[in-house]
């Protein structure tokens, strides 16, 4: 029988690869920014232990600082309290407690549209003067919003400081003598040993909130205010000789570290408010009223309410139509 001859062998190819099929990846392994959500919560764990440690070793280190013989007579000698001049009024008035409320409620948004401007990509719509010509003066609906709270803010100010020294509260927060430099030296140390400089807010501010006030009031608002105009629409643009001697540049780099400074400001005096007797320091700051009842702590809740309410408010589907009354809106 005749045999067939036998099939050439076909080669053989080399196996593809096994690939794993891909797995969606798990909460733990999903990264938000550097870290994922596991080491993120570690990482906060231990800069918040880190930052208890570091303030429990300040607070010791300045008590024991305080005990030395020569710092307790710097203390008698300059207890952080400095005194006022004659004829300074005692307590706060009502009007100075609803112009704690409104710079409070403008500073807030001033910071919020102000991050909003910087951060800003594409703006949402844009906004132009009416006596605009050729889309002169055209800009974001953001940064329309925060002028206009500069411009109410500004007024405010303007106000407030008419107040302050028509009724003789200026005193209270304007250093008149350089003993108000030892004194703030003072309560800043107490204020570090947790033990609080004695103080009564509703006569007379401990040396060192003078000082933080003073700056608050006659430097870092002024500068808020010349750098703000300085980059706004307001400023004319073909002023040669004004632009070269005040140039953009200066005031971009000032007026950043300025919004820096008041949210710092915000924080710190926050804190101590609470700390340092909550519901009487409400009361001083609020009701106008020395006492340690709840009523400044509820005008204080409301004044929030109205806060969260304005900043939930602040969209472009609600600003579009306020900034239509003073301009053209569009894309």
């Amino acid at each position: 029988m005749e045999r067939k001859p036998a099939e050439p062998e076909r080669p053989v190819s080399p196996a593809a690869p096994i690939v794993p099929a891909s797995t969606p990846s798990s909460p733990t392994t999903t990264r938000y920014g550097p870290l994922t959500r596991t080491q993120w919560v570690g990482a906060s764990v231990v800069g918040v232990l880190a930052i208890i440690g570091a303030a429990t070793i300040v607070v010791q280190l300045t008590r024991w600082f305080l005990g030395l013989d020569f710092m307790q007579d710097f203390l008698a000698s300059y207890p952080g309290e400095t005194p006022l001049p004659e004829g300074a009024p005692v307590g706060l008035p009502a009007w100075l407690g609803w112009q704690h409320f409104f710079n409070v409620f403008l500073i807030v948004l001033i910071i919020r549209s102000g991050l909003q401007v910087r951060t800003e990509k594409r703006p949402p719509a844009y906004w132009t003067p009416r006596w605009a010509k050729g889309g002169r003066g055209r800009i974001s609906l953001s940064l329309w919003f925060h002028q206009s709270l500069d411009i109410l803010w500004l007024v405010n100010g303007v106000i407030f400081v008419v107040l302050l020294f028509a009724t003789g509260q200026w005193m209270r927060v304007v250093p008149t003598s350089w003993e108000v430099v030892p004194n703030a030296v003072s309560a800043g140390l107490q204020y570090l040993s947790l033990d609080w400089p004695l103080e009564n807010g509703w006569v007379n501010y401990n040396s060192l909130q003078v000082l933080a006030y003073f700056a608050t009031i006659f430097i870092a608002a002024p500068l808020a205010a010349l750098t703000g105009v300085r980059m706004s629409g307001l400023w004319p643009k073909n002023a040669t000789a004004l632009n070269r001697a005040y140039p953009v540049e200066w005031a971009r780099a000032v007026h950043f570290p300025v919004m820096l400074y008041f949210v710092a400001f915000i924080v710190v005096h926050v804190t101590l408010v609470f700390l340092t007797g909550a519901l009487r320091n409400l009361n001083h700051m609020y009701a106008a009223q020395d006492a340690d009842g709840w009523l400044g702590f509820w005008i204080f809740v409301a004044s929030l309410v109205v806060i969260a309410a304005a900043w939930i408010a602040a969209r472009p589907t609600l600003l579009a139509p306020v900034a239509g009354m003073f301009g053209k809106v569009g894309r």
